[in-house]
């Protein structure tokens, strides 16, 4: 009778085993915050399935900000977030949440600095009302970093009010109640429609590096389930590959998010194209200037080293996936 139920188990182990490879899918909940830049990239993987043809069952959670996106990270809400990586950050220094920064999908400055007819050059913005979305939050973080470049002192010589997200900063523009402000470039037509407003500089060509938005994951989930991370992150680099070499998927994407006019949209999609990378690595450097540019002072001696770990995307690096992508 022993024998029996032992050769019963093998036989249930095995076939469990090869319903795994079969068919089976492991479930996974995807936090996210943001519109356009950000969630462009994950509509496309989503369209293509490219989760889902590694074993996947990713549910896609919308949240209104980064900072509640972190909350649902720090609750257990979420396994993964994907967003602005200034609310993570924020949450890492208090030591609320152990996590690594596994991927940074945009490492660079990508929004519009747009100001009121009347400001001709930054050192103008001495004296005006700067709108961001909330004090703390990427806007402005981005904010301070770019007014510092430009020799400006933004705790002293301008001022910068919470005005909330781009819809709200766009029509506190229109209405004079401030006079500049981040406009994220699928929103840019609208604004300059008024006749109110016009650029003061588009930030993409600015020389600095921001590690704007990435992946964040509790390092507890790193170390319990890596081959599920590193599964997640295989569907980001193939469908960053789709974004880029496929412009007929992008544009769709592109075209159901409300960018209705076609060059438009064909300008949009050349311009995040350009900005995203093949391997979406975690660079410190960009990491670094969210740490520096915050308002915990915590955050500004901190090192970003101690909250990235690169190893999963080298991982795909070293397995070829990026010669198959892109032969």
């Amino acid at each position: 009778m022993n024998i029996l139920r032992v050769v019963s188990a093998s036989v249930f182990v095995w076939t469990l085993g090869l319903g795994t490879r079969a068919g089976w899918t492991q479930q996974l909940t995807l936090g996210y915050s943001g519109t356009g830049l950000n969630s462009t990239l994950r509509r496309v993987v989503e369209k293509e399935k490219l989760w889902q043809k590694r074993g996947l069952d990713v549910r896609s959670v919308y949240f209104n900000s980064g900072t509640v996106t972190a909350q649902a990270l720090v609750g257990g809400d979420i396994q993964i977030a994907d967003g602005d990586l200034n609310s993570m950050l924020n949450m890492a220094v208090a030591g609320v949440l152990d996590l690594r920064i596994v991927a940074v999908t945009f490492n660079r400055l990508q929004h519009i600095f747009v100001v009121r007819n009347h400001i001709e050059k930054p050192e103008d913005l001495r004296g005006k009302k700067v709108a961001v979305s909330a004090f703390g939050a990427v806007s402005d973080s981005m904010t301070r970093l770019v007014i510092r470049f430009w020799k400006v002192d933004p705790e002293k010589e301008l001022s910068i009010l919470p005005s909330g997200n781009t819809p709200t900063r766009i029509a506190a523009l229109v209405a004079g109640r401030v006079d500049a402000g981040l406009v994220s470039p699928e929103h840019l037509q609208r604004v300059l429609a008024t006749g109110c407003c016009r650029v003061l500089a588009d930030l993409i060509d600015v020389p600095l590096p921001y590690a704007l938005y990435g992946l964040s994951v509790p390092t507890s989930l790193l170390r319990s389930q890596p081959g599920m991370v590193r599964r997640f992150l295989e569907g980001v680099v193939e469908g960053i590959a789709v974004f880029k070499n496929r412009e007929d998927v992008a544009l769709e994407v592109i075209r159901d998010e409300g960018v209705k006019d076609r060059d438009f949209a064909k300008q949009l999609h050349r311009r995040l194209a350009k900005s995203l990378t093949p391997l979406p690595a975690p660079d410190p450097t960009g990491i670094q200037a969210i740490l520096e540019s915050s308002l915990n002072p915590k955050a500004r001696v901190a090192k970003a080293q101690d909250f990235v770990d690169g190893s999963l995307l080298e991982e795909i690096r070293a397995s070829g996936t990026l010669d198959r992508l892109y032969k």
